[in-house]
């Protein structure tokens, strides 16, 4: 689930592969796709240009990305699921919606055969977007909802849904897939608490695997299968558990203060691998099996948000990116050598948040 977005004033047509990244848009402000301290980067082209583009993600074979955008001003009113074939540097990404354009629809994933995508949706509920959260009823806390709504499907690439893959309920979302594809692990508060699952797409048997009160969940499999990552909230005195069940019961979560747990694939020996206070989300495997996520830790604001690599164990912190509002939603090619992030950056000072590709130096 993108999170966090509609937080700040400032939250991305083609730019690709600048030799001079700079561009000045209007006098005392300086735009760029690629910040000279990000030496990780290397030919940095931006795909999306204008509305809120995030949880861009590669299909199994390198060739696509599947994403979710709002763009009121051409018509998408909430997220939407769409996807397109990664352009060569200079080309435009053309790109078609997948979902309905009826409710709101959130984290899509390529299948295996990279000729389906599964995503959650409230379509069934209404075909209008559902209601934001009212944050004056909560001291005007930045709080997101979990839609009791929300389901996970599977549809082709002409938008045709071929299967329903959870229908209970309660929140069910935040859906990504084991390297050999057949397995889905995702959130749902089928038994009460935001928890996460494991489904077999063969057979469709359901693992639980936390179990701790508090929210679990963006989480993904390592590249071999036999890890987990995720976002945690973890609410510690009574009167934190307390605010905690008092939100969810009315369908929201506060995710502002989240650290990064790892485990087993069927959830044992799972372990908190960082301590760094307010909002750690957004985690993934890098190639080498070590960790990239987005992070807020060192703004006592809120903001910017960066992201940064970090070894399992949990040491070895380094920030990578360095754009001054939003960078976040890595993940790698299958190749291991490019990466896919959703940032605020080169959008002229508006709100907007685009999609960006890299090749990647390690």
């Amino acid at each position: 689930m993108k999170i966090l977005l509609a937080a700040f004033p400032v939250l991305c047509s083609i730019l690709c592969s600048v030799s001079s990244p700079v561009v000045h848009v209007r006098p005392g402000q300086t735009d760029t796709v690629h910040y000279p301290e990000e030496t990780h980067f290397r030919n940095v082209q931006q795909l999306t240009f204008g509305g809120d583009n995030a949880e861009a993600y590669w299909s199994y074979d390198g060739k696509s990305l599947v994403f979710q955008r709002t763009s009121v001003k051409d018509g998408i009113p909430c997220d939407q699921i769409f996807y397109g074939k990664v352009p060569a540097p200079g080309e435009p990404f053309v790109y078609k919606r997948i979902s309905s354009g009826k409710g709101r629809t959130t984290c899509p994933f390529f299948t295996k055969d990279n000729r389906h995508i599964i995503y959650a949706s409230t379509h069934e509920n209404a075909d209008t977007c559902p209601p934001l959260p009212d944050r004056s009823r909560y001291g005007n806390k930045y709080i997101w909802p979990v839609y009791s709504s929300y389901d996970i499907y599977m549809a082709d690439l002409e938008g045709k849904i071929v299967r329903k893959l959870t229908d209970t309920p309660g929140y069910d979302a935040e859906a990504t897939l084991s390297p050999d594809g057949k397995k889905m692990l995702f959130t749902s508060m089928r038994n009460g608490d935001l928890d996460l699952y494991v489904m077999d797409l063969q057979n469709g048997k359901v693992v639980q695997v936390t179990n701790t009160p508090g929210y679990d969940g963006g989480a993904w499999f390592s590249r071999d299968g036999k890890k987990i990552l995720w976002r945690a909230s973890r609410p510690q005195s009574e009167a934190e558990l307390t605010e905690y069940k008092a939100l969810l019961k009315d369908g929201l979560v506060a995710p502002t203060q989240m650290e990064l747990f790892i485990a087993n694939a069927d959830g044992s020996d799972a372990r908190q691998i960082t301590s760094l206070g307010q909002a750690n989300w957004a985690p993934n495997f890098l190639p080498d099996g070590n960790v990239i996520f987005c992070s807020n830790h060192e703004y006592k604001r809120g903001f910017p948000f960066n992201m940064y690599t970090l070894h399992a164990e949990g040491t070895h912190l380094q920030k990578i990116s360095h754009d001054k509002s939003f960078d976040a939603f890595p993940m790698f090619s299958p190749d291991g050598k490019r990466i896919v992030f959703c940032s605020n950056r080169n959008n002229g000072g508006t709100r907007d948040t685009n999609i960006f590709v890299a090749d990647y130096n390690e």
